[in-house]
């Protein structure tokens, strides 16, 4: 019986284990993880660091690097932010020595670009780097040498180093880091997409940064550290100094100077979504007395301190898109906004451009309709490098008088010196900054139903000739008769739809639910903010007909599973909370991606407060 009994344990410890485990230490060939729902991973030796997939949405996967002991995950590296892995999908180390990313037909989503042999094995290390090691223990290729939008502490970037074509939202090193993209106002972590910044150290010895991808067009370039012939080394050390150095190792220049306790905080730098790059620190252990316990802090100034008057574009749009202008807001942060008279192209990305919202003028010089149009006033404001016309020595009613006049002219700005420049649509590099010293004159048309009008008459006209011509015929009479028992068809369905439409409640909580279309006319297009976190925007509107029905409604981002546990615990937890000094939830929705909460509107300024602030309940 004995002997039984021991050949069973022999038997248990044998058996590899499971794949869905959070595997230590190194990974032989034939090593594989799954994307699924059961968060296989693999982990740093101290578990500092985690490699595996995070999920996006649904049946959607990223394989990525992340902190594994602070709260929010933050991941540091991606491969597949183009292309997320499906439900299934696997990333194996075959017996071969290839590192590959399949779905669940075979097919290859992501491999290490270069085409490495000989590997042995691989292994997830506590500096955050995931390495494929030879026989004799040298990296074969590492995350390191492929980044994307951030670097961490002992992270070197070489420009000697051969660099593949590059991953998705690359920190492209050749040398560069990508940007990520940004949706909806917020920098969602849900995206893991190319954004259109780079971060790149030249072959000329310079580390710039570009706004878009092409690198060789010197307008793109928007910040430059002027170490011509010399830059050879970018070294991330683990005090928390970003430097460039000398190929001798001299140092060139000092990109971040604050020094950081390595012993106390996590640290990233990274260039973000809006083209800045930053340096952050995040305190290590839960029961840190540090005032920066709640997160990531920024420790060093922001590289450039001002991207809306450091981008200066001769081909592209600017720090923001097309026909918008760009401005600091109070956290320093650049926000992208439309000028009087435009609207979002996309309500969901500030950073998409702007479009006219009236019909332009027309450039038929028969009917010029000049006195339909007004001129808006921005001080401080200018689109520069778009001038299609410039005109010295002028005053500013006789630019005002010129551009009214001009069909192609959008805009003009009245410069301090006197001279007039026109521009044209579409506006770039707009920029709203005290340095401005010129007045923006916004051409906008004065009633935009005079447009309709002129449409509608012209239509009118139209009809009046088809109508002689059918009076005429018989044809008319049988054309009428179809006309009236269509009107009276769509009248029956029109009431039938809105008698049988039902008010969705949800019973659990008392609580009304709302369509995403009704909250979007609610809030007039996300139009007037009341405030912004780091996760959410709150807007006012009005629910109704009733302009006094006011709310204030909050819009979530998407983001991961546990986002989507925190808005059911919100919306159980506030609906069923009725308090005088706590804001009132009103409803919600919750609909497709859409996540949004609808309170009722405080007007002595405490909300955003209640939302963000010191206010807020401790199980928010």
């Amino acid at each position: 019986m004995a002997s039984v009994m021991l050949r069973i344990l022999l038997l248990l410890v044998t058996l590899p284990l499971s794949a869905k485990a959070q595997t230590n230490g190194n990974l032989t060939l034939g090593s594989s993880l799954t994307a699924d729902d059961q968060n296989s991973s693999w982990l740093s030796p101290s578990g500092e660091f985690t490699f595996g997939f995070r999920k996006m949405g649904q049946g959607a996967h990223l394989l990525a690097i992340w902190f594994e002991k602070i709260e929010d995950k933050t991941i540091v590296w991606s491969a597949n932010g183009d292309n997320l892995a499906p439900e299934g999908s696997k990333i194996q180390l075959t017996t071969d020595g290839q590192l590959v990313l399949a779905d669940p037909n075979g097919r290859e989503l992501w491999s290490p670009s270069l085409t490495v042999a000989g590997i042995a094995h691989a292994a997830m290390l506590d500096t955050g780097n995931f390495v494929l090691v030879s026989q004799n223990y040298v990296n074969l290729w590492e995350t390191f040498s492929q980044p994307t939008d951030t670097m961490l502490p002992t992270q070197q970037l070489d420009l000697l180093r051969i660099s593949p074509p590059l991953s998705p939202r690359t920190l492209q090193i050749s040398l560069s880091l990508f940007t990520r993209t940004k949706v909806n106002g917020c920098y969602f972590e849900m995206n893991y997409s190319t954004g259109r910044f780079h971060f790149k150290l030249k072959n000329d010895g310079n580390l710039a940064f570009y706004a878009t991808s092409d690198p060789w067009l010197a307008s793109d370039t928007y910040w430059v550290s002027n170490t011509n012939d010399s830059g050879f080394r970018l070294i991330f050390n683990q005090s928390g100094q970003v430097y460039l150095t000398a190929r001798n190792g001299t140092l060139l220049k000092l990109v971040t100077s604050n020094t950081v306790p390595t012993n106390e905080f996590y640290q990233r730098a990274i260039l973000e979504y809006d083209g800045v790059f930053r340096q952050y620190v995040h305190p290590k252990g839960a029961n840190s007395s540090s005032a920066l316990a709640l997160g990531w802090s920024m420790v060093s100034s922001p590289i450039p301190p001002n991207i809306c008057q450091s981008i200066r574009q001769t081909t592209s749009s600017g720090a923001c898109g097309f026909n918008s202008y760009c401005a600091l807001g109070d956290d320093q942060r650049p926000r992208c906004h439309c000028p009087p008279g435009y609207i979002p192209l996309d309500s969901t990305n500030e950073m998409n451009g702007c479009r006219q919202d009236f019909v332009p003028q027309s450039c038929d010089r028969s009917r010029p309709k000049a006195d339909q149009f007004a001129l808006h006033e921005m001080l401080r404001t200018n689109w520069p490098m778009n001038d299609y016309e410039r005109t010295a020595a002028q005053t500013e009613d006789r630019c005002r008088e010129a551009c009214l006049a001009d069909c192609f002219c959008a805009v003009a700005i009245f410069g301090g010196s006197g001279t007039c420049y026109q521009k044209k649509i579409p506006l770039s590099n707009g920029r709203k900054d005290h340095s401005e010293v010129g007045k923006a004159l916004i051409k906008v048309r004065i009633n935009n139903s005079t447009s309709k009008s002129t449409r509608d008459g012209n239509k009118n006209s139209t009809l009046i000739i088809i109508g002689s011509v059918l009076l005429s015929s018989s044809v008319f009479v049988n054309l009428l008769l179809l006309l009236i028992t269509y009107l009276i068809y769509r009248s029956f369905r029109s009431r039938d739809s809105k008698l049988s439409k039902p008010v969705q409640i949800n019973q659990a909580t008392g609580m009304q639910t709302f369509t995403y279309q009704e909250l979007q006319e609610a809030i007039d297009e996300f139009k007037e903010e009341l405030g912004r976190g780091a996760f959410a925007i709150v807007y006012r509107g009005v629910l109704g007909s009733k302009d006094t029905n006011f709310v204030a409604v909050k819009v979530l981002a998407t983001r991961t599973g546990e986002s989507e546990k925190e808005f059911e615990r919100e919306v159980s937890t506030i609906g069923r909370t009725d308090h005088k000094n706590l804001v009132q939830l009103l409803g919600y929705c919750n609909e497709g991606q859409h996540r949004l909460l609808v309170y009722e509107f405080m007007s002595n300024g405490t909300l955003a407060d209640f939302l963000f602030g010191a206010s807020r309940p401790s199980w928010y």
